[in-house]
């Protein structure tokens, strides 16, 4: 971004900044009915003016500090070394400032309901959508977030044919929200003897946990079946029925939970998946409507398209949706993602920036 779109921008933020600021100073604004809107504005202007502040007053450092070089012979290597430091963190700021320029999404705060799914490919996506649960786990481990696994369907392999967990801590939704679509793996397989590549596919759907009072649910929607847990190749994990399965009648959605070892915990479990893909639903209907205006590529919503391609062999990733390649898949499995979020939550914002 050029200085002098920063500094446009910068002014007209620090304008609606001060007249919400006066706006807040007066009492009775505590009883409008928009007082909780007007107060995230406020918050989420007062963030974007301290960036854009950092932004102005390093831009005004650099200026002065390529006029000293100018100048001074003397300085001149000193001064190059200090602005090879410097402007780097201009650009960040810079980037860091035009992302804040969109308001963030309401739920882009709350915890995540994150779901695998084994697609094309038999024990190897099976085991690809182990890797990926591995690699979420990985960055999870690294931001302190917490995870919980929900509900797991394990293969003899040691790979799930799906799973579904939570991810709960400051922003997990928002950071892993595009991580929803198709997942292609190109390996070699241990199966396989001959050498030959494989391609395979698992699916991702990242989804906002709901709370109770944004999502009712009628009880006498639900059919609710009590089952035994099963384990890999059908092996008892225990003699009582503690699995539950919940269906959600109106819409179809079908919940099991089996990770715990009590009925209860199971069934509050599935009420979780089952909020989360409600809230889900209602949020895609939105998407639609509003596609052709908000999110229209990188956060359509299309669990169909194939988002991302891991090549083992030439240790590549590569992003398609924002054209991104990365040479360090191995690290990313280990849960170096920031390059590849950073790059997806940046191009979602400058989609949705206005002109």
């Amino acid at each position: 971004m050029s200085a002098f779109d920063v500094s446009t921008h910068l002014e007209k933020v620090r304008e609606e900044h001060a007249a919400l600021e006066q706006r807040l100073a007066d009492p009775d604004v505590y009883s409008q009915p928009d007082y909780k809107e007007t107060a995230q504005r406020f918050s989420h202007l007062t963030d974007l003016v301290r960036v854009g502040e950092a932004w102005a007053k390093l831009f005004e450092s650099i200026g002065e500090m390529e006029e000293m070089r100018e100048m001074d012979e003397d300085l001149r290597e000193e001064l190059d070394e200090a602005l090879e430091q410097d402007r780097p963190k201009l650009q960040a700021l810079a980037a860091e400032f035009r992302r804040k320029l969109v308001p963030p999404d309401p739920n882009d705060a709350k915890n995540a309901i994150v779901e695998i799914r084994a697609g094309t490919g038999g024990d190897e996506s099976s085991l690809f959508a182990a890797d990926l649960f591995r690699m979420y786990t990985r960055y999870a481990e690294q931001k302190k977030w917490k995870i919980g696994l929900l509900d797991s369907h394990p293969t003899p392999l040691g790979g799930f044919k799906q799973l579904t967990f939570s991810v709960e801590g400051k922003g997990t939704y928002g950071e892993l929200r595009y991580e929803s679509g198709v997942h292609r793996v190109q390996r070699v397989p241990e199966t396989e003897s001959q050498g030959r590549i494989h391609t395979s596919t698992a699916s991702v759907v990242v989804m906002p946990e709901a709370e109770d009072v944004e999502i009712e649910i009628d009880p006498n929607d639900l059919r609710i079946d009590v089952f035994r847990s099963s384990g890999p190749g059908g092996q008892s994990v225990n003699t009582t029925d503690s699995a539950v399965r919940i269906t959600h009648i109106p819409t179809g959605i079908v919940v099991s939970c089996q990770d715990e070892k009590s009925q209860h915990k199971n069934k509050a479990q599935a009420m979780r998946v089952l909020r989360a893909r409600l809230h889900d639903q209602m949020e895609q209907e939105k998407q639609a409507e509003l596609s052709a205006t908000r999110r229209s590529h990188i956060g359509s919503g299309d669990r169909s398209e194939k988002i991302r391609t891991y090549n083992f062999p030439q240790n590549r990733i590569t992003d398609h949706r924002i054209g991104l390649t990365l040479y360090d898949l191995t690290g990313v499995h280990e849960g170096s993602m920031e390059e590849l979020i950073d790059g997806l939550r940046a191009a979602a914002a400058d989609e949705e920036l206005p002109e």
